[in-house]
């Protein structure tokens, strides 16, 4: 067996894909690594085999062997997930109408007025301003809370749970959002069973059958997965286009292009700073790319090196907002690609169409070399994103 790579593979820049990520892709597909807690993985880059393994029942979101040491990351993941990982087909039959394309055109009005108000007070303010504190941090918690039925005044503090829990830095605040988060959410679902309204829990909450910790579970993963997730990408999609003019003038010039955009920023996501990819176990041997993968093994999928593959995607590291992303697994694959895709297309495609009528003079204010990734949070994302125009 091969000595294992140390993780993490620092890139160049935030929007770059880390120089040594592509060396180790230019020399296979499947690398043995080791994770900055010491713990051996195979690291998936190849983009066939990242997109066959994210719905391949030979890994697991959990390790089969209960004494194996787990990272911290794919602990968090699995107290969100719960029951979801469990009983993953019924749960996400649960889900899916609420992510239907009538109630993502129910919600877009809204979500719509929401990032109008935002820009209305960043126009207000003299630039320098910091996108990723004006719109990306407070539009997806405000959509959150109103597709799922919590009240606006609670926004602030299911704002700060979620964040807290997905610190990596801090497992005692981490600990803690987790139980303000559940806490909350427990008192919700109470609320909702005896004065139900017209949102998501209420109808989750109406499914013949369901349980309270069920319920729970699935508005706890929502709102991680809807918001954190979302701020991210956010940050990531403007800065991409911002860095590449060109391709902020072709939306100019066409905004129906937006969508496309939208698309093509996803597959180049910023890298997670923590763990190299989507954690998995194996639960059986199996071969792939050439190596052989042993029952207990950890196994990252790096959804960023694969859609950075040159094998599916003709230069790959140049943003192209004509390109055609079918292949992308920004949102995974099959049973398990992201059951709320949908809804955060709509807020990234309502952002950036009003950025790009509103601002077209938009423009970063820093150089690429000065923007941070977050490293005290499991999803990453920018510190900060300064704008001027």
């Amino acid at each position: 067996m091969s000595t294992p790579v140390q993780l993490p593979l620092e890139q160049a820049n935030v929007l770059q894909l880390a120089p040594g990520l592509r060396e180790l892709q230019s020399q296979g597909t499947v690398h043995r690594v080791r994770t900055p807690d010491g713990v051996e993985a195979w690291l998936v880059t190849g983009h066939a085999e990242v997109r066959q393994l994210l719905d391949d029942d030979r890994l697991s979101r959990s390790n089969p062997d209960p004494a194996a040491p787990k990272d911290g990351g794919s602990a968090l993941l699995a107290s969100l997930l719960g029951g979801f990982a469990t009983d993953h087909v019924r749960m996400r039959a649960l889900l899916e109408p609420h992510f239907a394309p009538a109630r993502m055109a129910e919600l877009r009005p809204y979500v719509e007025k929401q990032t109008g108000q935002l820009l209305d007070a960043m126009a207000a303010r003299r630039p320098p301003v910091d996108l990723r504190q004006a719109v990306a941090l407070s539009l997806p918690i405000q959509v959150m809370c109103e597709w799922l039925g919590v009240p606006q005044e609670d926004k602030d503090e299911f704002g700060e749970w979620t964040q807290d829990a997905a610190n990596v830095g801090d497992p005692v605040r981490s600990k803690q959002g987790l139980g303000g988060l559940f806490g909350y959410c427990k008192r919700l679902i109470a609320d909702k069973r005896q004065n139900p309204g017209d949102d998501a829990i209420s109808r989750i909450c109406a499914t013949e059958g369901i349980t309270d910790d069920e319920v729970l579970g699935l508005t706890a993963l929502l709102l991680f997965g809807g918001y954190e997730t979302t701020v991210a990408r956010i940050g990531t999609c403007v800065s991409l286009l911002l860095a590449n003019p060109e391709q902020w003038q072709a939306l100019l010039d066409d905004p129906g292009l937006v969508p496309a955009a939208v698309e093509e920023t996803l597959r180049r996501s910023m890298p997670n700073p923590h763990n190299g990819g989507m954690p998995r176990y194996a639960v059986t041997d199996f071969e792939i790319g050439g190596v052989t993968i042993r029952t207990g093994d950890f196994v990252l999928l790096n959804v960023i090196a694969a859609n950075h593959d040159e094998t599916a995607f003709t230069d790959p590291d140049r943003v192209d907002v004509t390109r055609d992303t079918a292949a992308s697994l920004a949102f995974g694959h099959g049973a398990y690609d992201c059951v709320g895709a949908a809804l955060a297309r709509m807020q990234l495609q309502v952002v950036l169409a009003q950025l790009v009528a509103r601002f077209p003079t938009l423009r970063p204010a820093v150089g690429v070399e000065e923007l941070r990734l977050r490293h005290d949070t499991l999803i990453g994302g920018l510190v900060e994103l300064p704008v001027t125009w």
